[in-house]
């Protein structure tokens, strides 16, 4: 079955994951209409995929010949696409930053849960090489994990090109990343956390240049658990670009009740037990967008509908609030 759908808002990863994989998969996805507040982009990416370009995201909500909307950037429209999805039965897949309040994010949820329609948030981490085996060694030598320290600096993004121009993107919060690295954790772990501890560090600018967040998934007496510790930054500034990759930490480290292991995205891990070190390079898997959009197909197309997806999502954005509490308050949330 080929599933229609409209594209609203071309986000940063458009280039590097969304169009790669759309255009890999045309056997099963059609693109059929695109909407972004700047029209030329949107113009140009119609052309490429014979698709039209529209006026907003509603209008393209509304159209017939869509099956299903890819939110790939949220701009100034936050989830008002979400809900007008939901008004037309389409099915949503959401790779946006939503930076919302939970009751916010709690009414859409239902909002959702009312309309019936398939909905999956993008979480690459989850679906990268070195993420699934890293999971499998966890089932079979490593054991359970102990201790995991997750670090990210991805605050800037040079790459971007609007207006024909290059600039540097800086997410003010850096809410789409933490996340993914909230959800990340989670799902390493393979449970709910119980409490959040956060710290935050402003720059001399006013913005935030540092966020850590300590999740605890003890089940009975705080500290006996996973711990697992969260850091984002951006004190590194873009004009010094040979710092930012000099002795940089693996992206998540993993402390196991029988050894311990490395992961860098996407597709390395490095392991140790008690045989010695074990390095794995996992280049040949198949790229993330594709494994995403396959996934959602499934979701779309199968009779049983998903509910997990907007959970995670719903859970991972109040974990970023609650550790903003916990700063402001200044101590440690507990989570149930």
């Amino acid at each position: 079955m080929k599933i229609r759908v409209g594209v609203v808002g071309l986000g940063e990863a458009w280039e590097a994951r969304h169009r790669p994989a759309l255009l890999a998969l045309s056997d099963r996805f059609e693109l059929r209409a695109v909407y972004d507040p700047v029209s030329h982009l949107a113009e140009q990416v119609a052309r490429e995929f014979r698709a039209v370009s529209v006026d907003g995201f509603r209008a393209l909500a509304e159209r017939d010949d869509i099956d299903a909307v890819l939110m790939l950037s949220s701009d100034w429209f936050g989830a008002l696409p979400i809900l007008a999805a939901c008004d037309c039965g389409k099915a949503v897949y959401c790779a946006a930053t939503l930076d919302i309040e939970p009751d916010d994010a709690r009414r859409i949820k239902e909002r959702i849960d009312r309309s019936g329609v398939a909905f999956m948030a993008e979480f690459p981490r989850r679906t990268m090489p070195a993420t699934l085996r890293l999971k499998e060694l966890i089932a079979t030598r490593l054991g359970p994990p102990r201790l995991l320290f997750c670090h990210a600096r991805k605050r800037f993004e040079t790459s971007s090109r609007r207006n024909g121009q290059h600039f540097a993107r800086v997410h003010p919060e850096g809410v789409r990343e933490l996340m993914e690295l909230v959800d990340w954790c989670r799902y390493v772990v393979g449970r709910e956390p119980t409490s959040v501890l956060g710290v935050q560090h402003q720059s001399d600018a006013g913005s935030l240049d540092y966020q850590m967040i300590s999740l605890d998934f003890s089940d009975g007496e705080p500290g006996t658990g996973p711990l697992a510790h969260i850091s984002f930054s951006s004190y590194i500034s873009p004009r010094w670009p040979d710092a930012v990759g000099f002795r940089a930490p693996a992206g998540l480290q993993v402390c196991c009740q029988n050894g311990v292991a490395f992961v860098d995205l996407p597709a390395t891990i490095v392991w140790f037990d008690e045989a010695g070190q074990h390095l794995e390079s996992l280049e040949n898997e198949r790229p993330v967008g594709e494994r995403l959009l396959t996934q959602f197909h499934r979701a779309v197309t199968s009779l049983v509908r998903r509910t997990s997806d907007m959970e995670d999502a719903y859970s991972a954005l109040t974990v970023i609030q609650r550790a903003r509490q916990s700063f402001r308050e200044q101590r440690r949330i507990f989570l149930r």
